[in-house]
C-alpha cells in the first residue's frame, strides 16, 4: 500500500524560516510516498528584488528551496502564469535540480518545458505531466530556442443568447443581454497533450495530468473537455490548479478529477498583497497493487505565521456546502469522514 500526496498552490515569497510553511502537516507528507505541488513561484532573486509590475512571483532561493526540501515534497509542477521571465525560470530551474526536486512544466526550451517527471519509490512508478491555460501573450511560453512554460491554449467566445437555454438566461428580446461565455480547449494542444499522456502511460503505473486553468470560481467549458481528454488518454488522476479557489472534484470513468486544489501555502499574491484566509484542499490518493484503490480529500487553511493546518470539514459547513452546490453540476458531492472528505456520486 502506498500514499500519493498532490497540493495547489504553493507560493513560498517572503518565507524566511523554512519551517514555517508545512511545520503543522509534516508528519502527513513523511507519512506519504510521494508529494507532487504546483509551484506558484520562481526561486530566484532578481537583481532589483521583487518588482511588482513585473508578472512573475519571486521567492529567495535559499530559504524558499529549503522549505520544499523541508517538506520532502518529491517533485512539481512549474508550468503556471507566475514562472515567468528566462532568468526567473532558469535559475529556479537550476535551484529545483540543484536541491533535488524535480520538475515538470517549464525549462530552458521547449523539450525541457514538456517534459514529463517520473518517480520510482517502493517498487511504484508515477509519472506527473503539467500544462498551464493561464500564461502571458509575450515572451512566456517556451519555443525551440528560448526558456518558458509548457502551454495548453484555450480559446473564449461570446454567444448572444438566441435560445433559452438556462432558466437564469432572459430572452432575447431586449437590449441589454449579456452574453454567454464559451470556451474550449485548442484542438492541436489538446491533442499534443493527450499524446504526451498516452507515452508516458507506457513507462509508468500511477500517471497524474496537472492542469493550470480557471477564472475565480467558474467551471469553464475547457476544463472537463481537457480532464477527460487526459483520462481518455491515460491518466489515472486529474488535479487543476490556480484560482486560489477549491473548486468541485468528480470521479469520471472511475477516475478522481480535482478541478481546483486552491492554495496550499500562499501567503502574498500580485501587488505585494498578502492572501486572506482562503480554503484549499490536499488529495490524498492510496495505491494498492500498482492501482488507485482510495481517493481522500482534507481541507487546509493557514494561520497569520502561514502556517498551512489541516481543518475538520464539520467546522466549513458553509464553505462544503456551496462547494457541493458547484459538485452537483457535475453529478457528485464530498461526503465528509472524519477529518477528510470522500467523492461520491450525487
Amino acid at each position: 500500500m502506498a500514499q500519493l500526496i498532490l497540493t495547489g498552490d504553493v507560493n513560498l515569497m517572503n518565507v524566511n524560516d523554512p519551517t514555517v510553511p508545512f511545520r503543522k502537516v509534516i508528519d502527513e507528507f513523511k507519512a506519504a510516498d510521494v508529494r507532487f505541488s504546483n509551484m506558484e513561484c520562481c526561486l530566484y532573486a532578481p537583481p532589483t528584488g521583487q518588482v511588482w509590475d513585473n508578472e512573475g512571483f519571486m521567492a529567495a532561493p535559499g530559504p524558499a528551496g529549503e522549505s520544499l526540501k523541508y517538506a520532502g515534497i518529491d517533485a512539481v509542477g512549474i508550468a503556471n502564469n507566475v514562472n515567468y521571465g528566462e532568468a526567473a525560470i532558469n535559475a529556479s530551474v537550476a535551484r529545483l535540480d540543484e536541491i533535488g526536486v524535480k520538475h515538470t512544466g517549464a525549462g530552458a526550451n521547449k523539450a525541457a518545458a514538456y517534459a514529463p517527471v517520473i518517480i520510482e519509490k517502493n517498487g511504484v512508478r508515477y509519472g506527473f505531466l503539467q500544462r498551464t491555460s493561464v500564461y502571458w501573450p509575450t515572451n512566456h511560453e517556451a519555443t525551440d530556442h528560448t526558456a518558458g512554460v509548457a502551454v495548453l491554449r484555450g480559446h473564449t467566445a461570446y454567444q448572444l443568447p438566441m435560445h433559452k437555454t438556462r432558466p437564469d438566461i432572459p430572452p432575447a428580446n431586449r437590449p441589454g443581454i449579456p452574453p454567454v461565455i464559451i470556451t474550449w480547449p485548442d484542438a492541436q494542444h489538446l491533442q499534443r497533450f493527450q499524446d504526451d499522456l498516452s507515452a508516458l502511460r507506457k513507462q509508468v503505473d500511477i500517471l497524474v495530468a496537472s492542469c493550470h486553468w480557471g477564472l475565480r470560481k467558474d467551471m469553464l467549458d475547457y476544463m472537463p473537455m481537457i480532464a477527460h481528454g487526459a483520462i481518455d488518454a491515460g491518466a489515472d488522476v486529474v488535479m487543476g490548479h490556480g484560482p486560489h479557489y477549491s473548486l468541485p472534484a468528480e470521479m469520471y470513468k472511475g477516475k478522481p478529477v480535482f478541478y481546483g486544489l486552491g492554495s496550499f501555502s500562499f501567503h502574498t499574491g500580485h501587488g505585494g498583497i498578502a492572501h486572506g484566509d482562503w480554503l484549499g484542499m490536499m488529495a490524498r490518493i492510496t495505491i494498492d497493487n500498482k492501482k488507485v484503490s482510495g481517493v481522500a480529500i482534507k481541507f487546509v487553511r493557514h494561520n497569520s505565521l502561514n502556517e498551512t493546518y489541516f481543518c475538520d470539514p464539520a467546522n466549513e459547513g458553509a464553505e462544503l456546502g456551496e462547494l457541493n452546490g458547484r459538485c452537483a453540476k457535475l453529478g457528485s458531492k464530498l461526503v465528509a469522514k472524519g477529518m477528510e472528505l470522500e467523492i461520491h456520486s450525487a
